[in-house]
């Protein structure tokens, strides 16, 4: 399997390679071939982020900070009252 061509690879292992390089893919298939796999869709972990907020929290921002880290403003309040209350 030393020379493969992407077009011979099986499903996301092609498009692994298509898009990081067949390495790459080569190295996915060791590491998990056989389990299934599901990506979060945010990338940044839930606690990193909280710890955000609190610290750019102004107290009238809760838009903004929304915005930048994909989440709803609800949410962003829940996180700005937990700290608070918390704190």
């Amino acid at each position: 399997m030393s020379e493969q061509k992407i077009e011979n690879l099986n499903g996301i292992y092609k498009d692994i390679a298509e898009n990081f390089g067949v390495e790459t893919a080569k190295k996915f298939h060791n590491h998990y071939k056989g389990l299934q796999v599901t990506f979060p869709v945010k990338f940044l972990a839930k606690e990193y982020i909280q710890e955000q907020i609190f610290r750019e929290y102004n107290g009238s921002n809760t838009r903004e900070l929304a915005r930048k880290y994909q989440y709803s403003e609800r949410w962003i309040r829940e996180i700005v009252n937990k700290f608070e209350y918390n704190g």
